[in-house]
């Protein structure tokens, strides 16, 4: 029963505790990632990573011996780095083939402990291309005049976990997810005009970077240089221009009755005063005397 005992104890601390937790760790294409293991090596300790479900070798630093080995594999080589002091494995200039499941094995005396890192390598976001799309519009007269602006805002070369979204200012107008094997890889906006006050961006996003590209009169024309607003610009011109001759035309009119009734009441009072004078009775004595003279 005691030996029975000793070898139950052994194996339990040759065993050790598997970790259920995978944490999960992302990066962008290209850079260096770090998988830190939270502890500080004692001389002892041996520290083993290893990646994929077959378990493959990439680095091992032994306590004992003070030495630190790396894989040869063509995934590894030339791109692995261990912390001596901690053990971190670092992988610098990453690739997505480097994406997967890595697993870092802990061994302290008798006791062995693991931990599981789950890394997800995302590609370098493409720039997006804002073009005008006139396949909307039917006809060449409706193109001429026609205020509406419909611009497409296209990816390429996409991975996983990528967005395409319009802005409006910080309002997001709409978004769509696209990948590699989308057919789908662009988002519209529809336009009456481009107005000077409004910032109308594309965004691709994926979790850890974004790339915008903002609309400009380049793409879209501005309202004040559409058919539209210029022909509204001529009638309000115009309609001014008709109310001040209109304006004009009254007061001409108006000067003209005025002096005509000044006129007038000039010439009525005149002949008023001759009627009255003439009836006088002292104008009639006058005229009689000199008819009898």
């Amino acid at each position: 029963m005691v030996i029975c005992s000793v070898f139950l104890s052994l194996s339990f601390l040759t065993v050790g505790v598997f970790g259920d937790e995978v944490k999960s760790v992302s990066v962008m294409e290209g850079h260096s990632v770090t998988l830190h293991t939270d502890v500080v090596k004692q001389r002892n300790d041996v520290i083993t990573w290893t990646y994929g479900p077959e378990n493959t070798f990439v680095a091992r630093i032994n306590g004992n011996a003070d030495s630190i080995m790396f894989s040869d594999d063509w995934m590894f080589k030339d791109r692995v780095k261990l912390n001596d002091q901690t053990g971190d494995l670092i992988i610098t200039h990453i690739t997505s083939q480097h994406f997967g499941l890595y697993t870092l094995k802990i061994s302290i005396n008798w006791k062995v402990s693991y931990k599981k890192f789950s890394v997800t390598v995302y590609a370098r976001l493409p720039v997006p291309a804002l073009i005008r799309d006139f396949s909307q519009i039917s006809s060449s007269s409706e193109r001429s005049s026609s205020l509406k602006c419909v611009v497409l805002c296209s990816v390429m070369k996409v991975s996983h976990d990528v967005s395409v979204s319009w802005y409006k200012g910080k309002s997001l107008l709409s978004s769509i997810s696209v990948s590699e094997h989308s057919i789908i890889r662009s988002i519209s906006l529809h336009l009456e005009c481009l107005d000077d006050s409004d910032v109308y961006s594309c965004v691709v996003s994926n979790p850890i970077s974004t790339q915008t590209q903002h609309l400009n009169t380049d793409v879209c024309h501005k309202c004040s240089d559409s058919p539209d607003m210029r022909r509204n610009m001529w009638i309000i011109i115009l309609t001014v221009i008709f109310a001040l001759l209109i304006c004009v035309i009254i007061i001409i009119k108006h000067k003209r009755s005025v002096q005509g009734f000044v006129k007038a009441a000039t010439r009525d009072f005149s002949r008023s005063y001759e009627d009255s004078n003439s009836s006088r009775p002292g104008n009639d004595q006058k005229q009689k005397h000199i008819l009898v003279y």
